[in-house]
């Protein structure tokens, strides 16, 4: 035991005494320097196990886009996965693994999954959901993978049936760069690293404009200034993949971008051949599911004859001839069980499917006739009808041939927009189309799951074909929801919903600058086996689902008669050259234009909602304390107030936006915010108010968010009244019409204003407006103001100048009554004295004087001034620019027992007091020249006589 003891004391003092030098790092590969001991030991010779640095032999490329440096790398992370690239653009980075099924397959297609995802740890936030990490994937993660399996499907040689997975992942993300092109880029380096047989690399670009002048790689910032978004994919030679959103972009424009796009995409392929010569593995033999030439000439014997026939007869519909093609299959079938083959029988479906396809490539490119018997060039034939739904706020039915899709509009609040969860983008989305596949549009029986990668993909397409057209945010509030729900299917029904959700949109109301039409153009080439060139070739416009299947390519284009909102070039061999993808675009066009016409026809302006059961919004701006009265404690008064209207209130930083299901639910919830909340006191605004108490000379009347007025004897009917009781009565609700606001802010009502004069069919006395009218609230200085109907100028208001509205209460007015009363025989007095002229008047004025006197002796104020209800048609004078010592030449409005009303001009009052032993003969109407002294403690001119009166 003593030797262990000693060996282990002796291997404690070596590694307590060890000194290890610094790590060396040398051409990116990693390592440790060799230690030694500062003491002798007994154990010195022994090799003890320590652990070492783990070495990471990394390789890397950089180069430069469109100004951006770019960074491949591998050999760091993901060392076991088949191939494993991260790509750095700034400070964004993107993992894209590849990996592949080593066993043999037994399918007869490629099962090649993509998946993106985008973690929220990449800019340095937790998610957050209930359990504090990321769900199901998200509609922009099914798009980017899709992004990324469209360019490198065809790659993939045929017969390679085995599974096949990427994974890409974002890293860390500044927000500027979109990492949707980078994860594809860095999954076409990841394949060529790997040993998987694929025909790459490929280049993926992105290409913007900004005032006419093209971006490569543009930031985030730079796409939303941009009026295209367009990715390009490509080999060295071919085009494989192109998405466009724009807003209409000319076709000659269009044709430009991808002629620069592609040059710049191929700038991404030799970096990526020069990593593969440093870090890829040799391609491993697959064993490729192949049909052997006597096998498959076998099948054609049988099978083309009577395939070509059914091709050539076009009176079958599309099920007919399916089911006519299925009893071909199942007769050679017969054919090969009689006879043994087992091959035959294991590749048929296959084989018959290529028997197919070069009978309908034969007969298009040699007789120049398709399945149905259509011109290469013809539309199908259409059917528009929009409004089929009148309970719907939008609906449309759209028919090109067999395809046929119904959509449907509905609007709802801007706080309904939907709320994105992304790295880069906005954070709303008021726009949503949402494309709906369900088994019964072909006839078949399935499950209905969740999010599809092909709806969401199809969706989208038709989502950006028409966001090109909607109105602004400004103009039209709305959040708006398109269901595109496809009825039958017989090709392109992405652009059928483009067709559709444009015409639904206009049935709701919703003014597009222009209509949205699209289709989809086909391709059928014949290539040369030893070269793979393209010896003859035809397009095709709007294009089968059968012409989909077995042709070359799906070219969806959409857009207005201006130029092209959307574009998704989808494509099944290697690649097809950019020179035949553009000479797609002018037969793209003359058959949008046909389908425009036929759109245009049906509808071709936004129907109006007037008497529709469309929503309504209205945004109304105010203060943040009447906010919270509105909303009430913990948003009790705002629930209430909805669920009696069945309107929703949304509530923002000094505004509310209402939302109602018609008219009638917005003009009540306007009425209850109006009883909380208030508006300004306007002149001509008709309010709804409560009768709180009555007088001898009128009623006192609460209305506007608790603020009162009063509602005098003389304004409650065109008849005389004797007694307010006998027209009103204390808690009776009434429409009330602001007559005017006296310089106290006394708010005078009329009750008669509001109603028709006795014997007129019309209310001549007051002006009913064309439309209704919304009255802005204290905050809101961007709505017009109005004065005997017309509209006020900049600057001016009904209280000419004066800051406040003062509302008098009932017994300030009862204290009033009382000094009006001592006042009384001094005020007979004063007119005494002018009764000799007064007589010489008809007794009809005097009456009319004497009716006015009582009146003004019933309302007059401390200060004996009142303000006239009448809004004079001139302004040329303001409060403002009133100064002290300013002569002007006024009128006598109103004589009263201490003074005169003078009537400066522009609505404005002043008083003038008479002196001690003046003589008090003015009239209403004499002219005095006058200037102003002073002000009194309310504000209202004072004003002294600057020569004797005019007679």
């Amino acid at each position: 035991m003593a030797p262990v003891v000693s060996q282990a004391n002796a291997l404690f003092s070596a590694i307590s005494r060890r000194r290890f030098n610094l790590r060396t790092i040398c051409g990116r590969r990693t390592g440790s320097a060799s230690y030694t001991s500062s003491a002798p030991s007994p154990a010195a010779d022994i090799d003890t196990p320590l652990a070492g640095t783990k070495i990471l032999e990394a390789f890397s490329e950089e180069f430069e886009i469109g100004s951006r440096k770019i960074t491949l790398e591998t050999g760091k992370m993901a060392r076991f996965a088949n191939g494993a690239v991260v790509l750095a653009m700034e400070e964004t980075r993107v993992l894209s693994t590849v990996a592949s099924a080593k066993g043999d397959s037994v399918r007869d297609f490629l099962p090649l999954t993509v998946e993106y995802q985008e973690k929220q740890f990449a800019q340095g936030v937790i998610p957050g959901t209930f359990m504090r990490r990321e769900g199901a994937p998200k509609e922009r993660e099914l798009l980017c993978g899709r992004l990324i399996d469209r360019p490198i499907r065809p790659l993939f040689p045929a017969g390679f049936y085995h599974e096949v997975q990427v994974m890409a992942s974002v890293l860390s993300s500044d927000g500027k760069q979109d990492p949707d092109v980078m994860a594809a880029n860095a999954t076409s380096a990841a394949l060529m690293l790997s040993d998987i047989p694929w025909d790459g690399p490929i280049g993926i670009i992105r290409i913007g404009r900004i005032s006419g002048q093209f971006i490569v790689n543009p930031s985030m910032d730079e796409l939303s200034l941009s009026d295209l978004n367009l990715v390009y994919a490509c080999t060295r030679e071919k085009t494989l993949m192109i998405d466009v959103q724009a807003r209409e972009i000319s076709e000659k424009d269009l044709e430009a971008a991808l002629r620069l796009a592609h040059p710049e995409a191929v700038k991404y392929l030799e970096p990526q051949i020069r990593l593969a010569a440093k870090a890829g593995k040799q391609k491993r033999e697959y064993k490729l599911s192949m049909v052997s030439k006597k096998t498959y000439d076998r099948i054609r014997s049988l099978a083309e004859a009577p395939i070509e026939a059914v091709f050539t007869d076009p009176t079958y519909g599309k099920f007919e001839r399916g089911e006519a093609l299925d009893r071909i299959t199942q007769d050679v079938k017969k054919e090969l069980e009689q006879e043994c083959d087992e091959e035959g029988l294991k590749f048929l479906s296959k084989t018959v499917d290529t028997v197919r396809k070069q009978v309908v490539r034969r007969r298009i490119i040699g007789e120049g006739r398709r399945v149905d018997g259509r011109r290469l060039d013809e539309v199908r034939p259409l059917y528009c009808e929009s409004g089929n739904l009148p309970v719907l706020h939008g609906s449309s039915l759209f028919s090109r041939g067999d395809t046929q899709v119904l959509c449907t509009v509905t609007l709802g609040a801007p706080g309904e927009a939907q709320h994105l969860d992304s790295l880069v983008g906005p954070p709303t989305k008021r726009f949503m189309l949402h494309y709906s596949f369900p088994p019964f549009c072909i006839n078949e029986v399935g499950k209905r799951v969740g999010l599809n990668r092909r709806e969401v993909g199809h969706g989208t397409l038709a989502e950006k074909a028409l966001l090109a057209v909607l109105p602004p945010e400004d103009d039209c509030p709305y959040t708006v929801r398109i269901n595109a729900e496809v009825m039958a299917s017989d090709g392109s029904t992405s652009m059928a919903s483009v067709c559709a959700g444009s015409m639904a949109l206009l049935d709701a109301g919703i003014p597009l600058r222009e209509h949205v039409a699209g289709l989809s153009v086909g391709l059928v080439n014949e290539v040369d086996p030893s070269t793979g060139d393209i010896t003859d070739y035809r397009i095709l416009t709007d294009i089968l689902g059968l012409e989909d299947h077995l042709g070359d390519m799906d070219f969806k284009i959409s857009g207005t008669r201006n130029g092209v909102t959307a574009i998704q070039l989808d494509i099944k061999p290697a690649g097809i050259p950019l020179d035949i993808i553009c000479e797609c675009l002018e037969p793209a066009l003359k058959g949008r234009l046909q389908i425009l016409d036929q759109m245009e026809r049906e509808i071709n302006v936004a129907r109006s909602q007037d008497g529709r059961n469309s929503p309504r919004i209205l945004t109304l701006k105010y203060s943040n304390d009447a906010i919270r009265r509105l909303i009430g404690p913990l948003g009790s008064l705002k629930r209430k107030i909805e669920e009696e209207t069945g309107a929703r209130i949304s509530v923002n930083d000094g505004s509310l936006t209402l939302v109602s299901k018609n008219q009638a639910v917005l003009e009540k919830v306007t009425e209850k915010i109006d009883l909380i909340v208030g508006r300004e006191i306007e002149k001509g605004g008709i309010y709804k108010g409560v009768i709180t108490s009555i007088k001898e000379y009128g009623a006192f009347v609460e209305f506007n968010g608790g603020q009162h007025g009063l509602l005098h004897i003389s304004e409650l009917s065109h008849e005389p009244v004797s007694r307010v009781t006998d027209v009103v009565s204390v808690g009776q609700v009434l429409s009330l019409m602001c007559i005017g606001l006296d310089v106290r802010g006394n708010v005078n009502l009329s009750l008669k204003a509001t109603l028709p004069r006795p014997g007129s069919k019309t209310n001549t006395s007051v002006a009913a407006p064309q439309a209704p009218r919304v009255w802005e609230p204290i905050d809101n200085e961007n709505e017009k103001k109005y004065q005997d109907g017309k509209p006020l100028e900049s600057g001016t208001s009904l209280l000419s100048g004066m800051s406040g509205v003062l509302i008098r209460s009932a017994v300030a007015c009862d204290e009033d009554e009382k000094s009006a009363g001592l006042n009384k025989k001094s005020k007979r007095r004063s007119r005494s004295n002018s009764e000799s002229k007064s007589n010489a008047k008809s007794p009809v004025e005097n009456n009319a004087k004497s009716a006015s006197d009582d009146e003004d002796e019933r309302n007059t104020d401390s200060q004996g001034v009142l303000n006239s209800n009448k809004s004079t048609a001139e302004a040329p004078l303001s409060i403002k620019k009133l100064k002290l010592g300013t002569e002007m030449t006024a009128k006598v409005h109103q004589v009263r027992a201490r003074g005169l009303v003078l009537d400066l001009g522009g609505g404005i009052r002043g008083m003038y007091r008479f002196e001690v032993g003046f003589q008090r003969d003015f009239e209403v109407g004499d002219e005095v020249k006058v200037k102003c002294s002073s002000f009194s403690t309310k504000g209202i001119p004072v004003m002294s006589l600057v020569e004797e009166r005019k007679s």
